[in-house]
């Protein structure tokens, strides 16, 4: 029996039927990954209700990734319009009862949906429905998504929810419930998964999770997740769109501010080391409001303070640490060799 972690329910819940499991996955650019993603698919010991894949406009060899499958696929066309609005289009052409999403580069385990399944019909009151994943660089396991610096909100998950993101976007989704907001935003290139979760649950949804690592995350340079400083504008416009939009009590709009303000200072830390990196003439300015601005620690203000003193070998040194790594999803850093076996993989 899988554990899930989740609100109480609000009423006496009865046991329901297993769903069926739309398993949705947007393409672009992705021939090298997506088979792996639909063989972990169709090697589920509950089969999916179908594999939706919607090519977003891929130049590549696309069509000849996807051959060997073309009998045990959905395919969707469209012109590239973004994550979103591929995420969208696979879900319009879906019949689950669940739509489960699936990124083209990552897998997942053979039980996922068999566990998804026994805990979607023990709390059929639940509407999103996450799991834990293993973060791979370079096909090795490194750890986790969830761990002590990312957990899952149970408590209050609209003050949840407006605080992080706090659900893997790998998540199943009750299909009616995410037909009800509209789905995705399509017009957001980032964190378009954070604002469909904050529209349904102050909307009145409620998530749970399951603490087993029952998908493979795919931690690589070049995607969207290693883009700290689009990643942090597309937060901020997400909490703006949730300010404006929903029914928030007096203390939920402080929450979003607080949020807000954070995303704010750590966007200008990100401009400022971007500017200095590269050089430009404005990095001594931006590294000068972090050191004597409000709300950074004291070792950030310093760091800060030492890097406008000498911009020059600051930004080399800089130039060359980024050059020897990236951060991924979660936070996790690549260097060295790992980064290596990342684009050998």
């Amino acid at each position: 029996m899988p554990t899930l972690i989740a609100p109480d329910p609000q009423r006496p819940v009865e046991r329901g039927p297993v769903p069926s499991f739309s398993i949705l996955i947007a393409a672009y650019q992705v021939a090298e990954y997506i088979g792996a993603a639909i063989e972990s698919a169709l090697a589920q010991t509950l089969p999916p209700h179908e594999i939706v894949v919607c090519d977003d406009g891929s130049t590549d060899d696309l069509d000849g990734a996807l051959a060997p499958y073309v009998d045990r696929i959905v395919l969707v066309r469209q012109q590239n319009r973004g994550e979103g609005a591929a995420k969208n289009a696979a879900a319009n052409a879906a019949t689950g009862d669940f739509l489960v999403i699936l990124d083209a580069d990552d897998t997942y385990l053979p039980s996922r949906l068999a566990v998804l399944g026994e805990v979607a019909a023990r709390r059929p009151d639940i509407d999103i429905f996450a799991t834990d994943a293993w973060l791979e660089v370079g096909g090795r396991a490194v750890r986790r998504a969830y761990d002590e610096t990312w957990s899952f909100e149970v408590g209050d998950q609209r003050r949840g929810i407006l605080e992080r993101n706090f659900i893997l976007g790998h998540a199943a989704v009750r299909r009616e419930r995410f037909l009800a907001v509209d789905g995705f935003d399509d017009s957001m290139r980032t964190v378009a998964d954070w604002d469909l979760w904050m529209r349904m649950i102050l909307d009145g949804s409620r998530a749970g999770f399951v603490p087993e690592p029952l998908a493979r995350y795919r931690v690589r340079q070049g995607s969207l997740s290693t883009e700290q400083g689009p990643m942090l504008q597309g937060q901020l416009r997400c909490l703006e769109k949730a300010r404006r939009l929903a029914d928030l009590t007096p203390e939920e709009q402080a929450t979003a501010a607080i949020a807000m303000a954070r995303r704010r200072r750590e966007l200008a830390l990100v401009e400022a080391r971007e500017a200095l990196r590269d050089g430009r003439p404005d990095a001594r300015r931006r590294l000068l409001r972090v050191a004597f601005g409000g709300g950074y620690g004291a070792r950030t203000r310093l760091k800060a303070a030492a890097s406008a003193a000498a911009p020059r070998r600051a930004g080399a040194l800089l130039a060359e640490r980024d050059g020897a790594g990236f951060v991924g999803a979660a936070g996790v850093r690549v260097d060295g060799d790992e980064r290596a076996a990342e684009r050998s993989s």
